[in-house]
Order: structure tokens, then sequence, then C-alpha cells
């Protein structure tokens, strides 16, 4: 967030003088509260200040880049999932690879008849696949996919910074977002967060549109 040159006055008075009311404030920069009112609304919600009852406003020592990264820590999985893109084990390379440009994905999740999570498919297992000689429309997915427990999954509840570090230190596109079925039996796939949900977060806070 950008600050105007006016509240960036108005953290400067409060820093270095407060508590402080907003009439004292005013009376700095010889404007009137009524005036003042929706810059001290912004600062405090943007984390600059804060206010206490018959106190006045205090500021709080955290720079902006404090205050983004203490955004970004409490952002979900749930804030930015996207949809799914699940397969049957049982269908052929050559079909998945259909299905990966049909839906424009970098990752399929590959499931078995109980639509429990068996397998993943990147681009690269497709793409080693489609390289070597051998019959793409009727060798199944389940021979080149990476099978369970070898899967790196996530939950909705799980924080977004913490999926960021999993899809660095595994160096893949996207992870999906599962629920436990039938007592640990088993995943059973949600949604996916990718690199591209990262990066329309990125956006939104450069943006300061966060949802």
């Amino acid at each position: 967030m950008e600050l105007t040159s006016r509240q960036e006055k108005i953290v400067e008075i409060v820093k270095n003088n407060g508590p402080i009311t907003g009439e004292q404030i005013a009376d700095q920069l010889s404007l009137t509260r009524a005036t003042l009112r929706p810059d001290l609304a912004i600062l405090t919600m943007a984390g600059y200040l804060d206010a206490r009852p018959r106190v006045g406003y205090f500021y709080t020592g955290k720079s902006g880049t404090q205050l983004l990264a203490d955004k970004v820590k409490h952002i979900t999985v749930n804030d930015y999932q996207s949809r799914p893109v699940v397969v049957q084990q049982s269908i052929t390379i050559y079909d998945a690879i259909c299905a990966m440009f049909l839906e424009d994905v970098g990752t399929l999740f590959v499931v078995d008849t109980d639509t429990t999570l068996v397998g993943v498919l990147s681009r690269k297992d497709l793409l080693r696949a489609s390289l070597g000689k051998q019959a793409l429309e009727s060798m199944p997915v389940s021979i080149i996919m990476t099978r369970m427990p070898n899967i790196t999954v996530c939950k909705k509840e799980d924080l977004i910074i913490e999926v960021a570090n999993k899809l660095i230190d595994k160096q893949i596109d996207g992870l999906p977002i599962v629920v436990e079925v039938d007592r640990g039996s088993g995943y059973e796939v949600v949604g996916r967060i990718t690199k591209t949900n990262i990066t329309a977060l990125l956006v939104d806070l450069a943006n300061d549109e966060m949802i």
C-alpha cells in the first residue's frame, strides 16, 4: 500500500507524539478532524496505526514490508484454490495428454474407482513418456504416474506461504488439496493450488485487492 503525503505526515506525527488524539493530529496539520477521518481509518485498517478509546492513536512500529508479511502469513489455501482436473487411473497416456491440453493445466490428479487419490501426472511425466517408443494409445497412466505415498498434498486450512515453500522445495507446479476419507485410508481431491494461484496472490497484493 502506497501512502499519500498527508498519510505519511500523519504516521510521522503519531510516531513522534503518540498516543495522540485525532483532534491533536488535525491541529498540527491545520486541518479539521472530519478531513482527517478517512486517512486515519485507512491507516488503522492497514495496520500502520492502532487506536484506543479515550487514549488516541499510536504507531504500531511496523513497516510496510512487515505489514505485508503479516498479511501473507494469514492467507490460507482456501482463499486462492482452483478446480482440480481429475482422471481415472485406467485411462491411457494419450488420453491424459489430451486432457491436459484441453483443460490447460500443468498437473492431473489420478484417482481410482472410489475417487481416492492414487497418483499425480505432470507435464514432465507425459513428455518423458511421449519421447519414448511406448504405445501411448494403449498404455495406462498408472505406469508413469507418481504414486502415493510419494505425493505431496495440502489441505484448505493450510497457509499459502507453507504451500509455496513446498512447491519450491519439490520443484513442482501444483499440489492437490485433499480431505481424508474412510478414517485415514486415503484422500479425496477437492481442489488444487498452483504457481499460477501464487502469482494471482502476488498481483492482488501489489494492487491492494486482497479478498
